[in-house]
């Protein structure tokens, strides 16, 4: 049982930086939150548990002032890149937040579960997640399964970083003469990265390439009303996503599809592709709205972890589960 005193963490932490939220243990409300746009460090031990806790524990520290002596029970963190780089993190936030809030329960998970629970809670399913990249994440309850999400240079089909690349490979090869090229895009594309034959030296050595070509995907939506280069650069995109959701989703009755992230504010023209995708590929699953974003999802998770009713499984690399009490 919860005590209506208990509090909870959740942290929501990607490459824009970080969202911080207290919440009520007993009803998952949450009671403060702060953003910071300052992303985590990264070195060569993976995010620093140290540059984390520096930005996290004052922000806690003043959310938490307001409500005197509520003791913060459970912590539930969601981070980019914690499946690979996590290991700092999993080595030094269970004593680091056990010893500034006395919290009991940790969960570190990858900031697809986050979304995922943000989106569907703790009922079976999948969710893509979808901005410059695309990662599809479901799980029977039992086990989760994971497709996609390997970065601009070997997946993420079907993602900003994709669409925006097609879009851009279309209007060169209008502006060579060769087919499958599109007028419309290149004259888009000049208009915002400056003449074409200077694309190549404008693009390649960005450190940030697959933001850029994601920058373009909006693009591609909007000329895909009256370019049908651009609509099937969308059709087959929606293919790709419907291909990573059916990997995951779990067989059977009473599975839900959410899909998540900035992507699918391109719309209608990638939106009507993709549920006829879904239906062709899962026809037994139902594609709902998400409840929550990322952020939400990891308040949920560290809610339940307070209750003791977190059903979602651990996994090595997706969701990690640690008891301060018993350590």
């Amino acid at each position: 049982m919860v005590s209506v005193n208990e509090l909870v963490v959740g942290v929501d932490s990607g490459g824009s930086g970080l969202r911080i939220a207290l919440a009520d243990a007993a009803s998952g409300g949450v009671l403060g939150s702060h953003v910071s746009r300052e992303p985590v460090r990264t070195g060569p031990g993976g995010i620093s548990a140290r540059h984390f806790l520096a930005q996290v524990l004052p922000a806690v520290r003043t959310l938490a002032e307001p409500h005197g002596e509520r003791p913060i029970v459970a912590v539930a963190v969601g981070a980019a890149g914690m499946a690979t780089l996590g290991d700092e993190l999993r080595a030094g936030l269970p004593d680091a937040f056990a010893e500034a809030w006395g919290a009991r329960r940790l969960a570190l998970a990858a900031d697809a579960v986050t979304a995922y629970t943000g989106a569907l809670g703790q009922r079976p399913g999948a969710v893509v997640a979808g901005g410059t990249g695309m990662i599809a994440l479901g799980t029977d309850l039992t086990s989760w399964r994971r497709a996609d999400g390997w970065g601009h240079l070997l997946g993420d089909c079907g993602s900003g970083a994709w669409i925006g690349r097609a879009g851009l490979e279309a209007a060169m090869r209008a502006y060579d003469g060769r087919r499958g090229g599109s007028a419309v895009l290149l004259a888009r594309g000049e208009k915002l990265f400056g003449p074409a034959a200077g694309l190549p030296g404008a693009l390649y050595p960005r450190t940030d390439r697959p933001a850029v070509l994601a920058s373009f995907a909006p693009e591609v939506g909007r000329c895909a009303v009256e370019d049908p280069v651009a609509a099937d650069i969308l059709a087959r995109a929606a293919g790709h996503i419907a291909d990573a959701a059916e990997a995951v989703c779990p067989v059977g009755p009473g599975a839900l599809v959410a899909l998540t992230g900035g992507l699918f504010k391109i719309g209608d023209a990638l939106l009507v592709p993709l549920r006829a995708a879904l239906g062709e590929r899962i026809p037994h699953a139902r594609t709902v709205d998400p409840a929550g974003d990322p952020a939400a999802g990891a308040v949920a998770l560290a809610a339940a972890l307070a209750s003791g009713t977190l059903r979602l499984p651990e996994d090595p690399s997706l969701l990690r589960l640690f008891d301060a009490a018993a350590t």
